[in-house]
């Protein structure tokens, strides 16, 4: 029997919106994060809707009602894909989402009627405004928050420096 215990892993916390294109580009970021490191990283989606998009607000409570279903990543990224169709559609196409991931489709109508997750969407909003996030995607990681609103160039290699850096200081 060992004492060791496995090093907690390093959270990113991505501040997102889903009606957001530049979010939508964020994701092979994302994707590239999770193939260096695994699951010695841990991205969590913060919501952040912007009020420029119409439809954001209730994407992030969708979003919220597919991980309660347990695929919440799944439908992250599939709504991410489709944010002009998400801008034309609105709240059909959260429920359209849903249904082509095998979610239950009435329960994410209800839950967008209910407002069950409400309070998920506005803490991290608040949380976000309260360390300065203004725009997505914006990134926290070890404590540095990195905006991509502007420009996501360079971004990925500096989540790595620090990244590199917190694994180092975890051993």
């Amino acid at each position: 029997m060992s004492d060791s215990t496995p090093a907690a892993p390093v959270v990113l916390d991505l501040w997102c919106e889903l009606q957001c294109p530049d979010c939508h580009h964020a994701l092979t970021d994302v994707h590239a994060l999770r193939a260096r490191y695994g699951d010695r990283i841990e991205v969590r989606l913060r919501h952040f809707p912007l009020e420029k998009h119409k439809h954001a607000y209730a994407a992030a409570q969708a979003a919220e009602e597919a991980a309660a279903q347990g695929k919440d990543w799944p439908y992250i990224e599939a709504v991410l894909a489709r944010t002009a169709d998400l801008g034309r559609g609105g709240e059909p196409l959260l429920i359209e989402v849903a249904e082509e991931l095998g979610l239950d489709a009435e329960e994410f109508d209800t839950a967008l009627i209910d407002g069950r997750h409400l309070l998920i969407v506005d803490a991290d909003q608040a949380e976000g405004k309260a360390i300065g996030v203004t725009g997505t995607p914006t990134y926290v990681i070890g404590g540095e928050r990195l905006d991509g609103g502007k420009s996501q160039e360079g971004l990925r290699e500096r989540i790595e420096e620090i990244a590199d850096r917190l694994l180092a200081g975890q051993g």
